[in-house]
């Protein structure tokens, strides 16, 4: 493994709200703060996920 970039990213956990079926329920989540855009990192069960610029928030 080697470093390609050191990205200038920020650790953060939010109280996310995902829509499940009819219901709406939160959870606090792992996220990067990335050129001021939310990314998620794992999803709302807790399963990890790459940081992708397409998942932003």
């Amino acid at each position: 493994m080697k470093i390609l970039e050191l990205l200038d990213a920020q650790l953060v956990l939010v109280d996310l709200e995902v829509n499940l079926g009819d219901q709406k329920q939160n959870s606090p989540t792992l996220c990067a703060k990335y050129n001021e855009k939310i990314i998620p990192l794992n999803t709302p069960d807790g399963r990890p996920i790459l940081m992708n610029l397409e998942n932003a928030l």
